[in-house]
């Protein structure tokens, strides 16, 4: 156990120790570092308490309490900040998103808001222009059913490239889909890939081809690989002092905005243990304010030789934990890779995409066992849903005594009798609030309303049955925002004005509790996180608005004002 931990571990138990020891005799304490005063503080504790005032001490809560009993611990050395009635929230912990991705997003091309192909052939021609021959032209976030018009002509609503090609002809371009799970390419980067008539499908993915059976640009799945080893190539090139200062750069964008909108945890679904390392690094300079806890991604050979001394609690003063594994079992449903019982409605040739050898899963899982790492699987269909949890089944069974909160990352489409087994195992649902009313106007046309109505996005049957489930955005699929996820979370209601199965909404308190008490569970932090409570870190998000009694309508505009990280006060809006 590193120093800065033990010493993390002996402050809190001394915090916890004073705070009980000392309740009701608030002069007993010492001190403040910061005040939080007059305020509507929802503790999120067991009784869910509210309180008008919180006092931190050496980056932890120290007392939570009324005005005047916290300002007994205030000297001439404490920061104190008039919250003028505020709405104050444990920081939130987002469950699910991929932090480098979101540094990336920020650099490139953003198609989120594209409303056509059209709309995208002209952003990358205006990038084009700009861009040096041969220079890669990259963006992310295009979705074909968010747009307001099949292209044509199309591929089963996908466009051919070659528009895109004509306006970029010396630059190789490559879009990724929304959903991080198909990219679009033009004919540049298909002949630097070595794409064409007669590249094959490779396993757990799919290059759409037209009738004549050339590929269209699009590629699910695994077939992208091709695509982005070309980039690699071309990345390769890159200095050493270049390639750093875009990876400080990415980390940086991705931290920033983070904190710009409340975000003070950050559960990475995907990174290699060597870039951790280079995480590592700018945390002990500092450099990163915000927590990360992380999911690696590297093969199981990597994993075999190396997990052993890749655990880390709570390093750098809580701002890094690894002890997760991330796979992926399936695609999305957007792109038709997720992995389904019964054929798409929409496309009765296929029931989506196996991304990953189940044996070679059932390896990860066992490495998981071994060294008792959380595994953390990917899946969206309900096939892809079944099949993690068999695997989780028989892993559990020979692992009885570890507690081992293995979760499923989304976990969107589920069959009627795989619904109750994530409570019966004790399996944590990670799903995305807002993926159900971005993706809704589309999702019965995929599987159709029954399926839709019975498993898509069932957050209430599953808490029905005992199930856990924590929130996140899987940003950059979804902005970051936890605000929109929460609204999305409690009302269900899609951009045309229409509610996503309304009955399995969340109430607010459970969806509060789903970005803080529940996402720290997740991450086994309860015992640091998750509520303003002695003893736990000072993570706190300041609000405009009272996202417990607004009226539905004036949710959209509540606003961070304070964002506040071990005490101290890392994001102020307007500055």
């Amino acid at each position: 156990m590193n120093q800065l931990r033990l010493t993390s571990i002996i402050v809190t138990g001394l915090i916890l120790l004073i705070s009980i020891v000392f309740s009701g005799c608030m002069s007993l304490l010492p001190s403040a570092d910061l005040v939080l005063k007059n305020g509507k503080i929802i503790t999120l504790d067991g009784d869910n308490k509210v309180a008008q005032s919180v006092a931190v001490f050496e980056g932890r809560i120290l007392a939570v309490g009324t005005d005047s009993e916290i300002a007994e611990l205030q000297d001439d050395q404490t920061k104190v900040i008039d919250l003028d009635g505020s709405f104050v929230s444990p920081g939130f912990i987002e469950s699910h998103g991929h932090f480098l991705s979101l540094g990336k997003s920020l650099m490139r091309l953003r198609l989120n808001d594209a409303k056509t192909y059209d709309d995208i052939v002209v952003m990358v021609s205006e990038a084009a222009i700009k861009a040096r021959p041969g220079e890669w032209i990259l963006g992310r976030g295009w979705h074909q059913e968010k747009w307001d018009e099949v292209p044509n002509p199309n591929v089963d609503g996908l466009p051919l490239h070659d528009a895109l090609s004509r306006v970029s002809p010396d630059n190789p371009v490559l879009l990724s889909h929304a959903s991080g799970h198909a990219v679009m390419a033009n004919a540049k980067a298909m002949e630097l890939a070595g794409i064409d008539h007669n590249t094959p499908n490779p396993e757990g993915g799919e290059i759409v081809r037209d009738a004549k059976g050339d590929p269209i640009g699009i590629f699910r799945e695994n077939a992208s690989d091709q695509l982005f080893l070309a980039l690699e190539e071309e990345l390769s090139q890159k200095s050493r002092a270049d390639e750093e200062e875009d990876f400080e750069r990415m980390v940086m964008l991705a931290v920033n905005e983070c904190l710009s909108k409340g975000v003070t945890s950050f559960h990475d679904a995907g990174t290699p243990l060597d870039t951790v390392l280079r995480f590592k690094e700018m945390i002990d300079n500092d450099e990163i304010a915000l927590r990360l806890y992380i999911m690696l991604s590297d093969s199981n050979h990597i994993l075999e030789e190396r997990l052993g001394d890749a655990r880390m609690i709570g390093y750098g003063n809580d701002h890094l934990t690894v002890r997760s594994i991330k796979r992926s079992i399936d695609g999305a449903l957007g792109s038709h890779g997720a992995w389904l019982l019964e054929p798409y409605e929409d496309m009765p040739t296929s029931r989506g995409l196996n991304t990953i050898d189940i044996e070679y899963l059932k390896e990860t899982a066992r490495l998981a066992s071994e060294f008792n790492f959380q595994l953390c699987v990917h899946a969206i269909g309900d096939r892809g849903n079944q099949q993690a949890l068999d695997i989780y089944e028989k892993a559990y069974e020979n692992s009885k005594e570890l507690d081992m909160r293995w979760r499923i990352e989304h976990a969107q489409h589920l069959s009627l009798d795989d619904i109750p087994r994530f409570a019966e195992l004790g399996i944590i649902a990670a799903m995305q609030g807002v993926h159900c009313t971005s993706d809704g106007p589309w999702v019965p046309k995929r599987i159709g309303d029954k399926r839709a109505e019975e498993g898509a996005y069932v957050w209430r049957k599953l808490m029905e049955s005992g199930a856990m489930i924590c929130n996140g955005t899987d940003t950059p699929v979804e902005d970051v925002d936890p605000l929109a996820n929460f609204v999305s979370t409690v009302t269900r209601r899609m951009n045309n004005g229409d509610q996503f199965y309304p009955s399995q909404v969340m109430s607010r308190t459970e969806a509060l509790r789903s970005y803080t008490v529940n996402a720290a569970y997740a991450a086994f932090e309860e015992r640091d996180k998750g509520s303003i409570t002695p003893g736990m870190l000072a993570d706190i998000v300041v609000l405009s608005g009272d996202l417990l009694t607004l009226p539905e309508e004036e949710l959209g505009g509540v606003k961070v004002l304070y964002t506040i990280i071990g005490g101290e006060v890392v994001y102020k809006a307007g500055e």
